[in-house]
C-alpha cells in the first residue's frame, strides 16, 4: 500500500494565509483587468446603471444630512426647548425617509434590471461559445462541469457587474462624506476613529485573497458534483441493471462532501475576520462615546452635536465593514469569472476561413487525396488514419467494413468537418472543404448515427430538426418514406407525442427511423450511415433497412456497417484495418481474393449466422 502524505497540523486558514501575498502592482493589473472583462458585458447598459448611480448619490447624500438633522431635533429638545422648531425638524426628517425610499426603489429596480440582462447576454455568450466548439472539445470535457460554469458560474458573476459597483459608489460617497463632516465637527474624536482604519483594511485585503481562492474551488468542486451527478443520471438504465445505486450515491456524496468542507472553511472565514473587523470597529465607537461624553460634561459639545458625531462615526464604520463584504464578493466572482473566460478564451479549432466560399450545391463527388488523422491528445499520439486515397463517385453508395478501431468512422468524421485532417486534402466536388464556410458543407451532409440522439421535444419537432420550416405535409411525406407515419399515428398525441429525453419513450427501431425522417426532410447530396441498424430486431431491421434504402435513392452514400450481409449490394466496399484501406473493390471481388479480409471476416459471420440459425 502507498503510504499517504500526513495532513498538516496547522489550521487551514494559517495554511492559506502563509503563501497569501499582500497586493502588488501585478495583483492590482490582474484584479482590474478581470473585472474590465466583466464591465464588457455591462457597457451596453451603461446609461441604466448611470442614471442609478445619479439616484444613489442623491440617496446617499441625503443619508449624510441625517445626523445634522438629529443634532437638531435633540438640541431643540433638550437646549431651546421649542416645539415648534421640534416639529419643523421632524417632519424634515420624514421627508428625508420619504425620499429615501422613493430613491431606493428606482436603484434597486434599474440595478436588478440590469444585472438580469448582463446574466442573460453572459449566459447566451457562453452558450453560443460551446455550440462552436469541435467534437474534440466535448471528448475531453464533461457536460456537468460545462453545465456548472453556465449556471452557478454565470449567477456568482452577476452580483460583481452590478451590485458590487453600485454598493462600492455608495459606501465611498458615505466613507468620505462622512468623515469630512466628522472631521470638521471634531478632528480629535475623527482621529481617535481613524486609528483602527490600518487594522480593517488589512484584515479586509487578506480576507479578499483567500476568499477568491476558496470559492474559485468551491466552483470547482460544484461543477465536480454536477458532472458526476449528470453521469449517474445520464446512464440510470446502466446504473439499475447493474444494481449500482448504493456506488453511485457514495460517489455523489463524497463530491459533495469535499464540497461542503471547502465551503465550510469559507464560512469559518467569514465567521471570524467579520467578527473581529467589527470588533475593532465598534471598540473605536466606544472610545468616541467615552472622550465626546467628557468634552458634553466639559461644555465643549452639545448633545445633540456628540450623537450626530457617532451617528457619522458608525456610517463611516459601516462602509470600512462593507468594503470587507464587497472586496470578499468581488473575489469570489473574479474566482468564478476566471472558469467563464477559461471557456470563453477556448478557441474553436475549427473556424472559418476569413476567404472561405459558400459551397454551391453538389453532386457528391468526394475524394480523399493522401489524408492522415490523429487526434493529437496525448503524448504519444497515434495516427487513426494513414495515406487514405479514395475517390468515390457522385451518388455511389460505399461500404467502410474493417474490425473495430480501425478508423471507419473517424473516417467519416472527416467529411463533416468534425475534424481537420493532419495531412491531405479532401474535396467535394473539386472544392478543398476547409476552403467552404462550414454551414455550407454541413447544410449538404446528412448523418444517422448508430445510436440516434433525439430531444424531448415532440416527435413533430424532432423530424422537423431537418428543416426548421418544413410544413406538416412534408413532415408527414418524410416519416412516410421512413416507414414511421403508422406508428406516429399509433402515438396517444400522434405527431405531438412528447418522446421524453433522448427518446427513450420510444424503441430503438421508431428511434431510428424518426432519424431518418429527420434525415430525408433534410434532403442532403452525401449521407453518412453509421452502423445505423446494428441493434436492432430482425422486425425493426427490416423497416428501417426499407427506410434507408429509400433514403440512400440517388445520393452519396457512407455505409459504416458491421453487418456484412447489409451491404453486399453497395457499389464500392473499402475493408479497412489500422488505419489504412487494405483492400477495395465490389463484394464479388473481395470475396475471391484468397487470405483477404474481407473474404475471412465474411466466412466467419456466414459461419456464425448459420450456428445461430442451427
Amino acid at each position: 500500500m502507498t503510504a499517504q502524505p500526513k495532513p498538516s497540523s496547522r489550521p487551514v486558514a494559517a495554511r492559506l494565509l502563509g503563501d497569501v501575498p499582500l497586493p502588488n502592482r501585478k495583483f492590482l493589473r490582474d484584479l482590474f483587468s478581470g473585472y474590465r472583462r466583466l464591465l464588457h458585458f455591462v457597457r451596453p447598459y451603461w446609461r441604466f446603471l448611470a442614471l442609478a448611480g445619479v439616484i444613489l448619490t442623491i440617496n446617499s447624500l441625503a443619508g449624510l444630512a441625517l445626523p445634522l438633522i438629529v443634532r437638531q431635533v435633540v438640541d431643540s429638545a433638550l437646549v431651546s426647548r421649542s416645539f415648534v422648531l421640534l416639529d419643523r425638524v421632524t417632519l424634515l426628517l420624514v421627508g428625508i425617509f420619504l425620499l429615501q425610499a422613493a430613491l431606493g426603489f428606482g436603484q434597486a429596480y434599474l440595478v436588478g434590471w440590469t444585472g438580469e440582462r448582463v446574466v442573460t447576454n453572459l449566459r447566451q455568450a457562453l452558450y453560443g461559445h460551446l455550440q462552436a466548439m469541435p467534437l474534440r472539445f466535448f471528448a475531453n470535457t464533461r457536460i456537468g462541469e460545462l453545465l456548472s460554469r453556465l449556471g452557478n458560474d454565470v449567477s456568482t458573476i452577476q452580483n460583481a457587474v452590478t451590485d458590487t459597483l453600485l454598493s462600492l459608489l455608495s459606501n465611498t460617497i458615505m466613507l468620505i462624506g462622512g468623515l469630512v463632516i466628522i472631521f470638521v465637527m471634531a478632528w480629535r474624536l475623527t482621529l481617535i476613529m481613524l486609528a483602527v482604519v490600518p487594522l480593517a483594511v488589512i484584515g479586509m485585503i487578506l480576507l479578499g485573497r483567500i476568499v477568491r481562492r476558496l470559492s474559485k474551488q468551491v466552483q470547482d468542486a460544484l461543477a465536480e458534483a454536477s458532472a458526476t451527478a449528470e453521469e449517474a443520471l445520464s446512464g440510470v438504465r446502466i446504473v439499475k441493471s447493474f444494481a449500482r445505486e448504493p456506488y453511485e450515491v457514495s460517489r455523489y456524496n463524497e463530491t459533495v462532501e469535499r464540497l461542503f468542507r471547502i465551503a465550510v472553511t469559507r464560512v469559518r472565514l467569514y465567521a471570524t475576520l467579520g467578527p473581529v473587523i467589527g470588533l475593532i470597529a465598534y471598540s473605536s465607537i466606544a472610545l468616541v462615546l467615552w472622550f465626546g461624553s467628557r468634552e458634553v460634561i466639559a461644555g465643549t459639545m452639545t448633545p445633540g452635536e456628540l450623537i450626530s458625531f457617532l451617528l457619522y462615526t458608525m456610517m463611516v464604520a459601516s462602509p470600512i465593514a462593507s468594503f470587507t463584504g464587497l472586496y470578499s464578493q468581488f473575489q469570489r466572482a473574479l474566482g468564478a469569472s476566471e472558469r467563464v473566460f477559461e471557456l470563453l478564451d477556448a478557441a474553436p479549432e475549427l473556424q472559418d476561413d476569413p476567404a472561405a466560399l459558400v459551397l454551391p450545391p453538389i453532386r457528391g463527388e468526394v475524394c480523399f487525396e493522401h489524408v492522415s488523422f490523429d487526434y493529437g491528445d496525448s503524448g504519444a499520439a497515434r495516427e487513426v488514419l494513414r495515406e487514405i486515397d479514395l475517390a468515390v463517385a457522385p451518388g455511389q453508395v460505399v461500404a467502410l467494413v474493417g474490425p473495430s478501431g480501425a478508423g471507419k468512422t473517424t473516417l467519416v468524421n472527416l467529411i463533416p468537418r468534425f475534424y481537420d485532417p493532419t495531412e491531405g486534402l479532401i474535396t467535394i466536388d473539386g472544392f478543398d472543404i476547409r476552403g467552404v464556410t462550414l454551414r455550407s458543407l454541413r447544410d449538404q451532409i446528412g448523418i444517422v448515427p448508430q445510436e440516434t440522439a433525439l430531444f424531448s421535444g415532440s416527435v413533430r419537432d424532432n423530424i422537423r430538426y431537418g428543416k426548421l420550416d418544413a410544413t406538416q405535409a412534408e413532415i408527414e411525406a418524410a416519416a412516410e418514406a421512413a416507414n414511421a407515419h403508422d406508428f406516429i399515428l399509433d402515438l396517444p398525441l400522434g405527431y405531438d407525442t412528447l418522446v421524453g429525453e433522448r427518446g427513450v419513450k420510444l424503441s430503438g427501431g421508431q428511434r431510428q427511423r424518426v432519424a431518418i425522417a429527420r434525415a430525408l426532410l433534410k434532403d442532403p447530396r452525401i449521407l453518412i450511415l453509421d452502423e445505423a441498424t446494428s441493434s436492432l430486431d430482425s422486425e425493426s431491421e427490416l423497416a428501417v433497412q426499407e427506410a434507408l434504402e429509400r433514403l440512400m435513392r440517388d445520393r452519396t452514400t457512407f455505409v459504416i456497417a458491421h453487418r456484412l450481409s447489409t451491404i453486399t449490394n453497395a457499389d464500392w466496399i473499402v475493408v479497412m484495418a489500422d488505419g489504412r484501406i487494405v483492400e477495395q473493390g465490389a463484394h464479388e471481388a473481395l470475396v475471391a481474393i484468397e487470405g483477404g479480409l474481407y473474404r475471412r471476416m465474411h466466412a466467419l459471420q456466414f459461419r456464425l449466422d448459420d450456428g445461430e440459425e442451427g
